[in-house]
């Protein structure tokens, strides 16, 4: 047959005798692909006259191979001819579903081959429903081999979801085949703690595995020979550690040192529970040995929490058989032997034995300082010596400007008051300011009329003198008496001379009802103002066991060329920073440390992060960082009450080289609160955020900027601990850059809108196959509902949140199990392009050359990045509206649904006229009736979680 010949097809049905004719098609030679190119493709059945009643498709797969003659074969011999196979009489058959066609069926002829065994290799196609049937019983014969030319795959054009098809027979089940995450989703730890749900705390550390510490605190020692400063050794089977030299009183004698330094050796190991322990003092300056003291172990004592803790006691030194006359062994030293747990309060402060360098290494608790906002509202100047003899119709350009600490905001230019000779200016800088309030706010005065500024005075008030309030009520203003004036410019700071330059009107005041944001709003932990006064009481507890890290990478090379990880962990929620002991060499960590927080809103996240230590070496700079492993968020409000949570989560890390999986970190979380007490439930109905944030807002502009500055704050607060946090640290645990121009960030967004708004695609398709009768049975029942809602319209509020309540109830299968992690699909870190990651890892200023692109690539990547926000904020809106009925947050779920199902009945009892009465009415009341801050249901919407937090 040519290419250019016409090829029909007819499709008929039989009834009995007789036959209907059901449509049929017209293909062309060209339409044709050769074997092993061709796809499933359905055709649309003609019609025999315009009255026909004929709908439908029919899908044929047609192909063309060139034939080939070939030598018949010799015959085989009789005895192969007895034993060959017969074919089965009911071979398992794959049948192929696609979507919006129904149930079709190919042709047997060709899909036999593939239920002999040979089933067709995954290709680049996408991923295809597959049903399969039950297989038919087994017969002891081979069958024969399929030819040569069905190894092809077949194309499939279209990918489906998984359904129950109906018509096929019983037992079958759809299965999808999805791509696998790989290695880079959380995964559940089975275990003592996976799944538990309890209704009180049993113990302190009850989500972590119990750690054996052998604890000595050596306190000090008195009576010694004459020396200079000693140390004391301690010495197990397997450990060996060395104190830090003694201390002496000033004014006491030298032969009464003082330690007070307690050390941890781990006690797990049987060897080490039978040995002895070995104390022995030591003069640093010679080596000589003063006495010492031994345990045996299996005589200590076992401390439990909370048992108070085990008073120190004097034991007498004594020396070996070489120096038992020796004059050197004379004294008792002071000390307490115990044996506990990471539990016991001496642990944090211990020196453990996997922590070899204390000052670096050791676990610590950190608190942020308490920062507020400083409003500086300028009302008005005057009596300023500005400069005469300007042109005509020139108006001064006067600007206030505001300095705090590294914080620098000036004002717009003021305008001239000609009746009372002053400049007015009415606009409010805005600072942030931390605790201890030591700094100093200048005020300086500017004429910008010329080229160059000049300074006109300057004003310095104590931040410490400013007045606190912590509601909207009205503060009193002041006038200052402006000081010095230079002609050097601004930048030189204020000038001297102490002259009188005028006066300047002032309104101060430092905001404690705001709470002031350090990190970024999408995963904020805490939504508490300033003002301590202002908290509402905490509704419930939050426990963190760190337990461990699994396969992680090496980060520093030792001598040798040998790799190595010292990390250590730290978690953030609220005001409370943690920091786990420094596991020295290790690749698989074990911390096993718990830490609680108390909880005042479910609507916040809970970040722990793995860093690896260098600051604990002598030869490396200050300003070397520590690098990072890797961290984890998860949101409180996702978290079933009083349920442990036991997971295993994958540390990832965005480079310029692409996506790096470091290790797995596994952690044991459980949020402790009643479950739907009116106190938990009022959180959702109650402002995100606090009054004054709805009263007097702040711009979103204005609002990063301080938030930047409030980072800085931070981490220069934690730097000054010890042991410190660096600012690197800091900055990745607040997400400073989380506002920083990405490709890939904004790929990711519009994905998330994309996919947000496709359920109003999957709505269409299915009113699309309601109308096309694809499936009767849910049309009839359309039909049915129609006519009853025409019929009786007051039915219609009532069946829609019904219908909300039944999908909320419908979901509750399919909630998630675990607390969801990072997400590399919808952070788009899986494909993401070399070119993009330079992009997003270049900085502001541009480094890339030339100039003038460098400044015209920046204000692009500024204004795309607003965009990137606005996307956000959009995808996230909804979201939320997702979560609703996802179960990602139980209890908004569970509010969500109750209020739905009451809705429903209450719209039942009452008429209808009266509800529409009464919510026009409520819509158009008065504004004396209104409230300044947003209605419950705008506060219970935005407290909903959205999948903001999963980004990377």
């Amino acid at each position: 047959m040519g290419l250019e010949e016409a090829y029909y097809g007819k499709a008929i049905g039989f009834s009995g005798r007789k036959n209907h004719f059901l449509g049929r098609i017209k293909l062309y030679g060209s339409q044709f692909a050769r074997r092993g190119e061709e796809g499933l493709v359905y055709f649309s059945l003609e019609k025999k006259s315009v009255f026909s009643w004929i709908r439908g498709e029919i899908g044929l797969r047609i192909s063309y191979y060139d034939e080939i003659v070939e030598e018949e074969p010799p015959p085989p011999p009789p005895a192969e001819k007895e034993e060959a196979p017969l074919p089965p009489k009911s071979p398992p058959a794959v049948l192929v579903v696609e979507e919006g066609r129904g149930f079709q069926a190919p042709s047997y002829t060709e899909r036999l081959v593939y239920g002999h065994g040979h089933y067709p290799e995954e290709s680049h196609s996408p991923p295809v429903v597959v049903i399969e049937e039950s297989p038919p019983p087994v017969i002891n014969v081979q069958p024969e081999p399929p030819p040569q030319e069905m190894h092809h795959p077949p194309e499939m054009r279209r990918m489906h979801t998984a359904r129950v098809v109906s018509g096929c027979g019983g037992g079958q089940r759809v299965r999808v085949l999805k791509r696998p995450n790989g290695d880079y989703s959380p995964k559940v730890i089975t275990g003592k703690f996976g799944g538990e749900k309890t209704t009180e705390r049993i113990h302190p550390h009850d989500l972590v595995e119990p750690m054996q510490y052998l604890f000595i605190r050596i306190a000090k020692a008195r009576g010694l020979a004459p020396n200079m400063s000693p140390f004391v050794k301690i010495r197990t089977t397997t450990h060996f550690v060395r104190s830090k030299p003694a201390n002496h009183r000033p004014g006491e004698s030298t032969d009464s040192p003082e330690w007070n330094q307690v050390f941890a050796l781990g006690n797990n190991s049987p060897v080490t529970a039978s040995s002895t322990l070995e104390i022995s003092v030591w003069d640093s300056s010679s080596e000589n040995f003063l006495g010492g003291v031994c345990f045996d172990l299996s005589d200590v004592p076992v401390r439990d929490p909370p048992d108070s803790p085990l008073a120190p006691q004097w034991y007498r030194l004594e020396g070996d058989a070489v120096d038992q006359n020796s004059n050197r062994v004379s004294g008792d030293v002071q000390l307490s032997v115990w044996i506990g747990t990471q539990a016991d309060d001496a642990f944090p402060e211990a020196r453990s034995s996997d922590a070899l360098y204390m000052e670096h290494t050791r676990s610590k608790v950190f608190q942020s300082p308490k920062l507020w906002y400083l409003r500086v509202t300028v009302i008005e100047a005057q009596d300023l010596h500005i400069i005469p003899n300007l042109p005509p119709l020139t108006a001064p350009e006067i600007r206030v400007k505001g300095q705090l600490a590294f914080q620098s905001v000036r004002t717009r230019g003021g305008f001239m008051n000609n009746h009372r000779a002053s400049i007015h200016w009415n606009e409010d800088l805005i600072f942030v300011a931390t605790e201890p309030l030591e700094d100093s706010l200048v005020v300086l005065v500017e004429d910008r009329t010329s080229k160059e500024a000049i300074l006109l005075g300057h004003v310095i008030i104590p931040v410490n003198t400013i007045e606190q309030r912590v509601d909207e009520r009205h503060v009193a203003s002041k006038w200052f008496a402006i000081e010095g004036g230079t002609s050097e410019g601004c930048d030189g700071g204020p000038g001297g001379g102490g002259s009188y330059g005028g006066r300047i009107h002032l309104r101060l005041c430092l905001e404690g009802g705001y709470h002031v944001l350090d990190e970024a709003a999408h995963v904020c932990s805490d939504f508490r103002p300033t003002a301590k006064q202002l908290w509402k009481p905490a509704i419930g507890i939050l426990e963190l066991g760190i337990l461990g890290a699994r396969g992680l990478l090496p980060m520093k090379a030792k001598d040798g060329g040998k790799g190595s990880t010292d990390a250590y962990c730290v978690a953030k929620y609220g005001k409370k920073w943690v920091r786990t002991r420094t596991i020295t060499d290790s690749f698989d960590p074990r911390w096993n440390e718990q830490y609680t927080w108390q909880v005042y809103d479910p609507c916040t996240v809970l970040t722990v992060g793995v860093f690896d230590n260098w600051h604990m070496f002598t030869d490396v700079s200050d300003d070397t960082p520590d690098y990072r492993i890797g961290k984890v968020r998860i949101r409180i409000s996702t978290l079933e009450s009083n349920k442990v949570y036991t997971n295993s989560y994958p540390l990832l890390v965005l480079l310029r080289t692409g996506l790096k999986k470091m290790g797995e970190i596994e952690l044991a979380v459980r949020f402790a609160c009643p479950s739907l007490l009116p106190e938990t439930c009022a959180v959702y109905g109650q402002t995100l955020l606090p009054r004054m944030h709805y009263l007097r807002p702040i711009g979103v502009a204005q609002q990063e900027a301080l938030r930047g500055a409030a980072t800085k704050m931070v981490a220069d607060w934690l730097a000054r601990s010890e042991p410190p946090l660096g600012p690197e640290v800091v900055r990745y645990m607040l997400d400073a850059d989380s506002h920083t121009w990405s490709m890939r960030k904004t790929k990711a967004n519009w994905f998330r809108i994309v996919a947000v708004l496709a359920w109003a695609v999957g709505l269409a398709k299915w009113l699309d196959d309601i109308k096309r009768w694809r499936n009767r049975v849910t049309t009839v029942l359309v039909h049915v509902l129609y006519l009853v809602l025409v019929w009786y319209p007051d039915l219609i509020v009532p069946t829609l949140f019904l219908y909300v309540f039944l999908i909320g109830v419908w979901y509750y299968r399919f909630r998630p199990k675990i607390p969801a992690g990072m997400d590399i699909r919808l952070s788009q870190a899986e494909t993401v392009d070399p070119d993009e990651l330079d992009e997003e890892f270049d900085t502001i200023p541009s480094s890339r050359p030339p100039e003038i692109i460098r400044a015209r690539y920046d204000r692009l990547r500024m204004l795309a990045a607003r965009v990137q926000t606005v996307l956000g904020d959009v995808a996230a809106q909804g979201e939320r509206l997702q979560a609703l009925v996802s179960w990602r947050d139980p209890r908004a779920t569970k509010l969500f649904t109750g209020i739905c199902l009451a809705i429903t009945i209450i719209l039942y009892v009452v008429p209808p006229k009266m509800v529409a009465v009464a919510l026009g009415f409520y819509y158009l009341r008065h504004p004396m009736f209104r409230e300044a801050v947003p209605p419950t249901s705008l506060n219970f919407f935005r407290r909903l979680p959205s999948l903001s937090d999963r980004l990377i």
